[in-house]
């Protein structure tokens, strides 16, 4: 067997399909005694008086895991370098991942323990080298540790077989000429070689064949440690480890779902508030903690090649997109803010709001009942402050606001893929398709195939899974199962409503209580107070189902069995996505579209399951309801998550360094300060990228009625950036890099929300607000052309004959009687022929409404796809550079060709056949120099 323990190109792919019956060759772990070592002494060690005075200080549990860190610490004095290392024993071999584990006394311990040792015999037979460090050794006396290193051989065959670029020369192209403008953003700017930690190559797919073309200055280097770890944990996801219940077992996910192993992670380089000491280390992580990852460079542009570096494409991906997203934030923000204060400023001049709060006009109209029974009459400028509150919103500005998110939303969208354009070609993933991933079958698939059929396109046998009648029935089992939890949503939205209407009276009598403080009365009005308590109550409830739907949805995606890492997470995306839409927009879409439309007149009320009286809308709409519950839920979420994703980790890890907190630091070793980190999970990003998406659909879905919300998103973002780069470089475990070209799916559901955002919005300004009945009634109703809206109010409310209340509605403890009250509608009055018909301007303002969201709907449409149109998704300069690049690096490997052959001629070897590959590798060379 050769120094890789396996034959010549063999790889763990092949290894696979041998039989079980193999002999497993190798020890399961090397000798990790450190008694007999004769390494130097360390400089940090402790004299035997020292060590006298201290034990003899110490007493009970506390003294014998001192004394345990003492004879550690003595022992570590004859080694040549700290435990915070991530090398080897021997100082040179880099620890590519960590595997941990403890004993276990149970029955199943003897099967882990045989697990373990297949499992590793076969990593060994892989060619990856293994050490482990024995418990005595880790901190807690529990707990071993396998370090894994992936030699150079290793690392060059599944190089090419996970069609890894590399540099073969460094790129010539030269830079975009320094724009004028770049003195004014270099305060926002990071250093050189911060943003740009390497230098730009030409790259090509490696090739064990090809070596000497590639630039390797230094094998140990010229893979990044986030190539290494990827392919180690490709390996490590395919390894076997023996055959259960006649079936074959592989994949290290199914050993640490089993308990096998604990833990599993890449190492950190260093920690981050401080340079590491040795010299071979690149402290990445020290950077990114100081120039991104800390609060106060929220200012600062962000180390994408850094990140990606260090982390690999798909985080590097979500970071750009995120920063891009929060960019493009900032002007939607402006001009809601803008939109805001116009609100502000023209507040008094509202001749609606005017008449509310008059004495002789709001004060004189004589409003009916908000509840059966109960609540008495009420007077209209009882609601003044509120109706000033609601013009901060329902205003002109709304509308052009409105329009002009729809087109923001265009241009974001188009904008992003020119970003991620030239983020694939500066990023080598320019050739990168997500067919690529089909390389990576996912082991839990793999593990169920039992047939192989050939491939039409490279005629190759693969595994494949055949649907059976029991697998297309447990599959209608899991839809019924999403529809069963989407039904639960609708079902606690409907509690809400109901909760809604069984307090609505209650907090209608309250208010109208003449004991009932005057400040309260001012702000609040009955449908107000009902608002904000069921926002809260509704978000609550959307919290929990959350938790629980999470849960299910995976269990669900990992019933189906999908046959890619991208069909997992693209399954598991719509479900989440569909759930989380269902269960945070439903509420708003209630109040938005149905509160209030469906409550129908006095003496003729509409009930809910015949008990609960439906809901009104505040005599100035229902939109400052909608701001209220847009603003709690989005705020609460955001800052929900935000506690979620930073306190949570901090607290657990805080509580984890306090059994640590008297080690020396040369002795916590850099595999244990990683293991007591937090794991970051597959899916990680999922759980950004959702919350993103959830929060985008806020502030483009229910715009119109908030033009604050890109400003509270923005905010958030900013905080959220810093938030989320902190957690990952200081709270997490490294995660195992992953390459991504786009944000995938994300992509799609952004511009789906896109499209419906335009509807809703529409239908906001039309039916939520009251912008276009006023509209209709400043050129069709008006009554005094000096001040055409003058008489509004009186216009918009009916009247009702108090005689025609039914015994169920009428109040009981009327302070006075009334022969007439007032109603928002558009009725006839009671002495009319129609009596309580609608009148005709009813049917004006309805059709003046959709012809209002037709107009608004096409003209936002016919924008929105000619900037489509316009912008190209790739820049012009992009598409020359990919070109240019495509073609140098085909002439440099057709070179590189052509000398190999010509080498072979001079050595002798003139064969008529190699005399033809020259010509027409010749040929081949000026042909790429004329395309």
């Amino acid at each position: 067997m050769n120094r890789l323990g396996r034959k010549d190109g063999e790889t763990l792919i092949e290894m696979a399909s041998a039989t079980d019956g193999e002999e497993v060759n190798g020890p399961l772990f090397e000798s990790i005694s450190n008694t007999d070592s004769e390494h130097p002494c360390n400089s940090e060690g402790l004299s035997t008086t020292e060590t006298t005075l201290l034990i003899s200080d110490l007493q009970g549990n506390t003294g014998r895991r001192f004394n345990l860190f003492l004879k550690r610490r003595l022992r570590i004095d004859k080694r040549h370098q700290s435990k915070d290392s991530i090398f080897f024993r021997d100082g040179v071999r880099q620890i590519d991942f960590v595997l941990s584990y403890v004993d276990d006394l149970n029955k199943e311990g003897e099967k882990k323990v045989e697990r373990r040792r297949e499992f590793e015999n076969n990593l060994e037979k892989a060619g990856l080298e293994l050490e482990t460090e024995d418990k005595k050794e880790s901190e807690n006396g529990k707990t071993y540790f396998v370090k894994v290193h992936a030699p150079w051989e290793v690392l060059t065959t599944y190089a090419e077989v996970l069609n890894i670029k590399v540099p073969i020369k460094e790129n010539d192209i030269s830079c975009a000429a320094e724009n004028p403008l770049d003195c004014m953003t270099r305060p926002f700017r990071l250093p050189g070689n911060v943003m740009h930690p390497e230098p730009d190559y030409f790259t090509a797919p490696f090739s064990k064949e090809r070596q000497e073309l590639y630039l390797i200055h230094d094998e140990q280097t010229f893979f990044t440690p986030s190539v290494r770890n990827r392919i180690v944990y490709y390996i490590l996801s395919r390894c076997p480890y023996g055959t259960e219940e006649g079936k074959k077992k592989f994949g290290l996910k199914r050993l640490l779902n089993n308990g096998t192993y604990t833990a599993a992670y890449p190492l950190h380089d260093c920690q981050y508030w401080k340079k590491s000491n040795d010299p071979k280390c690149d402290n990445e992580r020290f950077t990114l903690y100081r120039e991104w990852a800390r609060f106060f460079q929220f200012y600062k542009e962000q180390p994408l090649d850094l990140i990606r570096k260090y982390y690999g494409e798909r985080i590097g991906i979500y970071f750009a997109w995120l920063g891009f997203y929060t960019e493009m934030l900032f002007f939607a923000a402006v001009v809601g803010f803008v939109c805001f204060l116009y609100g502000a400023f023209t507040m008094n001049e509202n001749m609606s709001s005017q008449e509310i709060c008059d004495p002789n006009i709001g004060g004189d109209i004589i409003m009916c009942p908000l509840c059966d029974k109960k609540c008495d009459y009420w007077r209209l400028n009882s609601t003044c402050e509120s109706s000033q509150y609601s013009h901060l919103f329902d205003n002109v500005a709304t509308l052009f606001f409105a329009i002009f998110m729809g087109i923001w939303v265009t241009l974001f969208l188009e904008f992003w893929k020119r970003r991620q354009a030239r983020l694939k070609y500066e990023w080598d993933l320019v050739d990168f398709e997500e067919e690529q991933q089909q390389l990576q079958l996912r082991p839990e698939y793999e593990a169920k195939c039992t047939q192989k059929r050939k491939n039409p396109v490279t005629q190759e046998l693969e595994v494949f899974k055949r649907k059976t009648v029991n697998d297309y029935g447990k599959l209608s089992l899991l839809y019924f199962g999403i529809l069963f939890w989407i039904s639960l949503i609708i079902a606690s939205m409907i509690a809400v409503i109901v909760y809604r209407l069984a307090v609505y009276a209650a907090f209608a009598s309250f208010m109208e209580n003449a004991q009932t403080p005057t400040p309260i009365r001012r702000l609040l009005t009955p449908q107000l107070a009902t608002s904000v308590t069921a926002s809260f109550l509704n978000f609550v409830i959307i919290m929990i189902l959350n938790f629980l739907y999470e849960r299910i949805a995976i269990w669900i995606t990992d019933m189906e069995i999908p046959r890619t890492h991208l069909e997992y997470e693209n399954r598991l995306t719509m479900k989440m996505f569909l759930f989380q839409f269902v269960n945070y927009y439903s509420s708003c879409f209630y109040v938005a579209f149905f509160k209030g439309k469906f409550a129908g007149y006095p003496g003729t009320y509409t009930y809910m399951f015949n008990t609960w009286r439906n809901e009104e809308c505040d005599p100035a709409g229902c939109l400052i309801e909608l701001t209220t519950q847009l603003t709690i839920i989005m705020a609460g979420k955001q800052i929900w998550g935000n506690v979620q994703e930073a306190v949570v980790p901090w607290i657990w890890n805080w509580w984890g360094r306090r059994r640590t907190g008297n080690s020396p630091e040369n002795l916590y070793s850099r595999w244990e300060q990683d293991h007591d980190l937090q794991t970051f999970g597959a899916l990680g990003l999922f759980y950004e990228y959702l919350e993103m998406v959830i929060q985008f659909g806020f502030i483009t879905l229910f715009v119109a009625s908030f033009p604050l919300a890109p400003l509270l998103a923005l905010m958030n973002n900013i905080l959220e950036i810093r938030v989320d780069s902190w957690k990952l470089t200081t709270q997490f475990r490294r995660p195992v890099a992953a390459k991504a070209h786009s944000i995938g799916i994300w992509q799609e559901i952004l511009n789906g929300m896109a499209i419906l955002s335009v509807v809703t919005n529409a239908f906001i300004v039309a039916f939520t607000s009251d912008m276009i009945p006023r509209l209709v009634y400043y050129y069709a109703y008006y009554t005094d052309s000096h001040s055409p809206m003058s008489g509004y109010i009186n216009s918009s409310l009916s009247i009702f004959q108090t005689s025609d209340f039914s015994d169920a509605s009428k109040p009981e403890h009327s302070t006075e009687d009334f022969d007439t009250c007032r109603y928002r509608d558009y009725r006839y009055p009671p002495d009319h022929e129609r009596k309580y018909k609608h009148t005709m301007q009813f049917w004006h303002i309805l059709a003046a409404k959709m012809a209002f969201i037709i107009i608004m709907e096409h003209v936002v449409f016919i924008v929105k796809f000619f900037i489509a149109w316009m912008i190209p998704d790739v820049p012009s300069e992009v598409k020359a550079k990919i070109k240019r690049e495509k073609y140098l690096t085909q002439k440099i490997l057709h070179e590189y060709e052509l000398n190999k052959l010509r080498q072979k001629l001079c050595e002798g070897r003139t064969y008529a056949n190699m005399e033809k590959e020259v010509i027409a590798s010749e040929g081949r060379v000026e042909l790429a120099e004329v395309m």
